[in-house]
């Protein structure tokens, strides 16, 4: 097993001269071109795993240095186990022992395919536990495995805790919602879906971040109606950015405004 050095998305040998993944419009080949990296190579160089608990149950796990994407993790901890959201490019024995002191994991799970990172070998040393795999991204899994199940729309891992599929980014693209999350107010985990912006008061919806190309404003109205029966106060992306408070109030606010600008609403500010 291999990782490509710039998405940290784990890929079964022989691996292709470049990672399918980052040649896609949506991401990027270096200009120094490709690297592939192993798990031994990136212990020996001292990787590690950095757990910070942002609010009761729920714990960012970040790679230091970063590894691929550089994405954080979410470990959502709930009284009939956990999930593993978003899972780094790296993993070792430390990293496991940490997650199974928070209780068994029920599942892991990635909001799309740039988030893939090596969550078999997640899967594997946690004890084979099921990754679930949007059906409609398939295509890009890089690693093929026994525990993978594919699902679509929604699926309800334990009580309170729920995949929504609300395309966008991916067609395959979603969403975690933690109803205990926020102190009872609720919790959308969002990867790229919907991407809480610097400001901390508007999200975004894109299907390429790095080379700036953006959903239609069709499409940014359909994530945020998808979720409009959910309740919830607060939004994680995958880089710990958050917006802390009426998350769901921003939600529906950007996505109007997103469509408006793609309408040509405001072109007289331009």
């Amino acid at each position: 097993m291999l990782i490509c050095a710039t998405c940290a998305v784990e890929r079964e040998e022989p691996v292709p001269r470049l990672c399918p993944i980052c040649t896609d419009e949506r991401q990027y080949v270096p200009d120094d071109g490709q690297k592939w990296l192993t798990l031994d190579e990136l212990q020996r160089a001292g990787q590690q795993l950095a757990f910070k608990e942002n609010e009761p149950g729920l714990f960012g796990i970040r790679s230091e240095p970063k590894v691929g994407i550089g994405q954080t993790t979410q470990l959502v901890v709930t009284p009939q186990g956990s999930l593993l959201w978003d899972p780094v490019g790296y993993v070792d024995d430390q990293a496991v022992k940490t997650v199974l002191g928070h209780g068994p994991v029920l599942a892991i799970a990635a909001s799309h395919p740039h988030m893939f990172g090596v969550q078999v070998e997640w899967s594997h040393r946690l004890g084979g536990i099921p990754v679930f795999v949007a059906g409609a991204d398939r295509v890009w899994l890089g690693r093929d495995d026994t525990h993978i199940t594919y699902w679509s729309h929604k699926v309800a891992l334990t009580e309170g805790l729920t995949l929504h599929q609300t395309g966008g980014h991916f067609p395959g693209s979603a969403v975690v919602h933690w109803s205990a999350g926020a102190e009872g107010k609720g919790v959308l985990l969002t990867g790229d879906t919907v991407f809480p912006n610097p400001d901390r008061r508007s999200v975004a919806f894109m299907r390429s971040y790095p080379n700036h190309l953006p959903l239609s404003g069709a499409a940014a109205l359909r994530v945020a109606a998808h979720l409009g029966d959910l309740q919830f106060d607060r939004i994680y992306g995958n880089f710990n950015n958050v917006i802390y408070s009426d998350a769901k109030t921003v939600l529906n606010d950007s996505a109007q405004r997103h469509a408006a600008w793609a309408r040509g609403d405001f072109d007289h500010l331009t």
